[in-house]
């Protein structure tokens, strides 16, 4: 569920306080027509009774007009109360959703596999690679044998596809398995699986059970339905006190449309930080917001909404990572960026993976987070994410990574 704040009831409006000196105004006439009345009804026997007659002529209009007052202060007084009530119902609502908001999630492990780096594929190599602006997008034969700008990860020839998907899954998992070998064996693992590619479902399983029986994971995993940081979101409203691990395995190899496409293999494990103190976080990744739209408005609210989660203030934001939009959202992007005070050049902190590596499908968010992981792990400081997912009615995310020890 998206906690959003801009939706909680304004504060209750106070009601008017009574303006006594009106009220005093209306005493002068309301004596007068108490005299005027008693000198007109009261006869000769009030001539010889002064104090029934004071009484009469003043005392009643007066007590009446008491009444009155009392019971419009009584009114102002409940009405207060009601407001008051109210304010503080909503400032104990607002006081759980903030809290609910800055909810956020330990990185135990990240890793990734893209085609930068050739035939290394080594996290380090890739994370320095990715900060230094390199990129591996360029045109050449794809796997279906035609040419296309495209970036893909580096296999032998005659490498079958199987054992290639394979060999990038086992690594990705094994760097996973070290942080898990910390763990109990019968520590509950929630395993999310997202995929795209144009091999058939028996080369896909094929692969993930070789690869997943050779990673020695000790934990029995359950998967998850879902797509991308929505689950995430998801977790943190849900699942927060949970003693299950949260693992995010995402491939996108072979795609179906290769032009301007990335292959990407990544894995990321989270914790919750209120069950779980056996590892040490790499960073945190504080809740995501979602975008509903392509454009400005939402976009510029999300941006600033996921800064305030943390809080951060724009200064400290060390790297930007930008990821799965397409060129009018690049626009959008860089527009949202320089408004709230963030780098939007490259030149500036600003990473575009996109134009490093290409559309990674539905690893797309996950790249980005498990890139801004390993920027922090390098003593980069915190990083803002802007990534392109597949949820529906949701057109982007903005998150935020921050290093462990802040």
């Amino acid at each position: 569920m998206v906690v959003r704040l801009d939706r909680v009831p304004p504060l209750a409006q106070r009601p008017e306080p009574p303006r006594w000196w009106r009220w005093l105004l209306v005493l002068v006439p309301c004596v007068g027509a108490g005299l005027g009345t008693t000198l007109w009804l009261g006869g000769d026997s009030l001539n010889h009774q002064p104090v029934r007659f004071w009484l009469l002529a003043l005392g009643l209009p007066t007590l009446v007009f008491a009444g009155l007052a009392g019971l419009r202060a009584l009114v102002y007084l409940g009405e207060e109360a009601v407001a008051d009530g109210w304010d503080r119902s909503r400032e104990a609502h607002l006081t759980q959703l903030m809290r609910q908001g800055r909810r956020s999630q330990q990185v135990l492990a990240a890793s990734l596999r893209t085609a930068l780096h050739g035939t290394d594929n080594a996290d380090e190599a890739q994370g320095s690679a990715v900060l230094v602006g390199a990129g591996a997008l360029r045109q050449q034969a794809s796997w279906q044998e035609q040419s296309a700008h495209h970036s893909r990860i580096a296999r032998a020839d005659d490498e079958p596809a199987v054992r290639a998907l394979g060999r990038q899954l086992s690594a990705v998992l094994e760097d996973v398995a070290t942080a898990l070998q910390k763990l109990p064996g019968d520590r509950p693992l929630a395993l999310l699986v997202e995929t795209h590619s144009a091999l058939g479902d028996d080369v896909w399983a094929a692969a993930w059970e070789q690869a997943w029986q050779a990673s020695g994971i000790r934990q029995e995993a359950v998967r998850l339905g879902g797509t991308g940081l929505a689950v995430v979101d998801q977790w943190l409203d849900q699942r927060i006190r949970d003693q299950a691990l949260l693992l995010v395995v995402a491939c996108q190899f072979q795609p179906e449309s290769v032009e301007g496409s990335a292959e990407a293999v990544v894995a990321v494990l989270f914790g919750n930080r209120l069950t779980q103190s056996t590892v040490r976080p790499l960073a945190y990744l504080h809740r995501p917001e979602p975008v509903d739209e392509a454009a400005a408005e939402p976009l510029n609210r999300a941006l600033c909404q996921a800064l305030d989660w943390v809080p951060l203030a724009a200064p400290e934001v060390a790297g930007v990572w930008k990821a799965g939009s397409d060129a009018a959202g690049d626009q959008l992007i860089v527009q949202a960026l320089g408004e709230a005070g963030l780098a939007a050049k490259p030149a500036a902190g600003l990473h575009d993976l996109d134009g490093a590596l290409g559309f990674a499908g539905c690893a797309t968010p996950w790249l980005a987070v498990a890139a801004a992981v390993g920027a922090v792990e390098a003593g980069e400081g915190p990083q803002v994410i802007c990534s392109g997912d597949g949820t529906e009615g949701v057109w982007s995310w903005c998150s935020v990574v921050m290093p462990s020890e802040v």
